[in-house]
């Protein structure tokens, strides 16, 4: 059956391709991945997508795997995964067996190939063959030594690639044997194989928790979750020192796109929920308050499961929405008054619950909350509501349901556009920070003047160059935000820990405040510093404070530092996007020059003597003297 679906699908494709149909080819694409996600059907992917490429957003991403066993099979898998959600992969793959050169020589080829992300994926036969083969040979204090030199073999490596590059790294954890040397013996004593290996993944998260961009894969808990009895096939492994089964190639493809969609910022940053059948079971127009399913014996605990793994998203800085056709009324005391209900009114950053088309109450919510539609992620038991919306809103992610709501939790948790690989403050604080925000439309509403708007905010505005706690968070807004972003240059917090330690860079964080509440680090700012001039290299601000006047508070501090360096000029470019049209009047309004322009840029200069721009009347603005970052500093 399904062999006639994918060659119909694989026709429908050609037919979209011939007719211009982007949108609906790939929508087929996707669903042909979905029912058949093998080696034959990757290869079929990335060719189409050659195809289609001028007519689909894709982020590009360059990403090197050193490895110490064949992983070419797994390849062109995470090329056609990725490219179905969004990512352009270029793949550079190690010798086999070289990662430990290639990562302590500074000219190697994979410094040369300069990656986003480089994937170091060893396993424990390879690197820790006595602790693998030979451990009922070795005593106590033999193995501990075994361990150590291991550990010091990854700090290394961790610390070297550190120093050449500045691209992120996902190191895999190592593997425990199927069945321990010892047998059942080993769970008995304190000398354990199976112990000592876990001892060596503590330090390996350890190290990588330490040290900025570095991310620990726990590989063992990936080959438990499908089955350690059926993930290897020994007889590849014996002939093609591939230890990975056929049919677990997907499952390595798909946890390598875990961390490779949040370290390329292809993330979903708000997941929009239907309700009936969706959340609870059943209708609630028809069935009643009383007869919906939710709770914790079937039928309700399906949906009591999807609104667990919702509440959890939301813990990860994710904000939830709803757009359900349904009476309202109903709706909403159903949410609040159910005693079963998980999720409550208050968990949810917008709602649209009407009759209107779903597709133009996403548009809604997407505007209501700041984002674009490609940062949506709709949820709907409905077939035919999902086709809608895939067709109206393209580049939103439609999340794929069986008929069986006992998988719908699973379906949500697997999708890697939630994966978060690090957690802000301001992440944490994100739906009392919308609540917040929704009081300052309301006073907006109430003002007279826009003027009275601003001075009844009582906003102050704190300027600080960029520490070891704040980093993770500028790096992070340089990677998401897109309206109020003068050149939408991406960095790692490894850059921005280099740019911070360099003397002829200055980085700093803005944090905004007012009489409603912290809106957190909001802005950020960084400035090439030469003799006689200021370049900004990055000037944004986060969509939470757009239209408030902050970014003028923050170009008069800017100014004012620039001339007590002796500068006489501030420079900076505008690089136009998709998105950010809001900052594009930006240097001009406030006394910029064109000084020069190309395809794709403008430089804009301001001589800083002719030249006043005041920090406004009705923002409080305050500097702090931190310490800049040492250089030697590990985030």
């Amino acid at each position: 059956m399904r062999a006639t679906v994918s060659i119909d699908l694989r026709e429908d494709i050609a037919e979209c391709l011939r007719e211009g149909a982007w949108n609906r080819a790939r929508v087929a694409i996707e669903e042909l991945w979905r029912l058949q996600p093998n080696a034959g059907t990757a290869a079929f992917v990335s060719s189409t997508y050659e195809k289609l490429r001028p007519h689909v957003r894709l982020a590009p991403a360059r990403v090197a795997v050193l490895r110490s066993f064949t992983l070419e099979p797994v390849l062109p898998i995470v090329r056609a995964a990725g490219l179905t959600g969004g990512l352009d992969l270029t793949i550079y793959t190690g010798g086999f067996n070289t990662y430990a050169p290639e990562l302590l020589q500074a000219d190697s080829a994979l410094y040369t190939f300069q990656p986003d992300v480089a994937i170091l994926a060893v396993q424990t036969r390879d690197v820790a063959p006595r602790l693998w083969e030979s451990w009922t040979e070795l005593t106590e204090n033999d193995a501990r030594a075994v361990a150590a030199e291991v550990i010091r073999g990854f700090r290394t490596w961790i610390e070297t690639f550190r120093a050449y590059s500045r691209a992120h790294l996902v190191v895999h954890g190592l593997e425990a044997p199927m069945v321990p040397n010892h047998g059942a013996l080993d769970d008995q004593g304190q000398n354990s194989q199976v112990e000592a290996i876990r001892g060596i993944n503590r330090e390996i998260r350890h190290i990588a928790a330490k040290t900025s961009g570095v991310y620990y894969l726990d590989y063992d808990a990936l080959v438990a979750r499908h089955g350690r009895l059926h993930w290897h096939d020994e007889r590849k492994w014996l002939t093609m020192r591939l230890p990975i089964g056929a049919a677990n190639l997907i499952h390595m493809a798909e946890e390598w796109l875990r961390f490779l969609h949040p370290l390329t910022g292809r993330v979903s940053k708000v997941l929009v929920t239907d309700l009936d059948n969706t959340l609870w079971g059943g209708v609630i127009g028809e069935d009643g308050i009383g007869a919906i399913k939710i709770g914790r014996e079937h039928p309700g605990a399906s949906y009591l499961a999807v609104q667990r793994a919702l509440r959890d998203l939301r813990q990860r800085g994710i904000l939830l929405a709803i757009c359900s056709k349904n009476n309202s009324a109903d709706a909403l005391r159903a949410l609040e008054q159910h005693p079963e209900m998980l999720l409550r009114c208050a968990d949810f950053a917008a709602t649209r619950i009407n009759w209107n088309d779903k597709s133009a109450n996403i548009r809604e919510i997407a505007a209501e909350l700041n984002v674009g539609t490609d940062a949506i992620a709709f949820l709907d038991d409905s077939p035919v509501e999902r086709a809608r919306v895939r067709t109206e809103l393209p580049e939103a992610l439609v999340i794929e349901l069986n008929e069986d709501p006992a998988t719908y939790a699973r379906s949500v948790r697997q999708c890697p556009q939630f994966e978060r690989l690090t957690l802000s403050s301001e992440d944490r604080m994100r739906d009392q920070m919308y609540a917040e925000q929704r009081e300052r439309r309301n006073l907006a509403n109430r003002a007279g003047s826009l003027e009275e708007f601003y001075r009844s905010l009582e906003q102050r505005v704190e300027i600080a160059p960029v520490s070891l706690e704040t980093i993770a968070r500028v790096a992070q807004l340089t990677q998401k935000t897109n309206q109020f972003n003068l050149t939408t240059r991406r960095y790692s917090e490894q850059q921005i820990q280099n740019f911070a330690a360099s003397p002829g860079w200055q980085v700093y964080s803005v944090r905004v405040k007012d009489r409603f509440g912290d809106n957190g680090i909001a802005g950020a700012v960084i400035v090439n510093v030469q003799e006689g001039a200021w370049n900004i290299d990055t000037f944004l601000l986060s969509c939470r404070v757009i239209g408030r006047t902050v970014e003028i508070a923050v170009l008069s501090f800017l100014i004012g530092e620039a001339r007590r360096s002796g500068a006489i000029l501030l420079q900076g470019l505008f690089i136009p996007t998709e998105k950010n049209a809001p900052a594009a009047e930006f240097y001009p309004t406030h006394g910029f020059k064109a000084d020069g322009s190309s395809a794709n840029a403008t430089l804009w200069s301001l001589e800083l003597e002719q030249t006043e721009v005041v920090c406004p009347a009705w923002i409080d603005l305050s500097v702090s003297g931190e310490a800049r970052i040492g250089e030697h500093t590990t985030v």
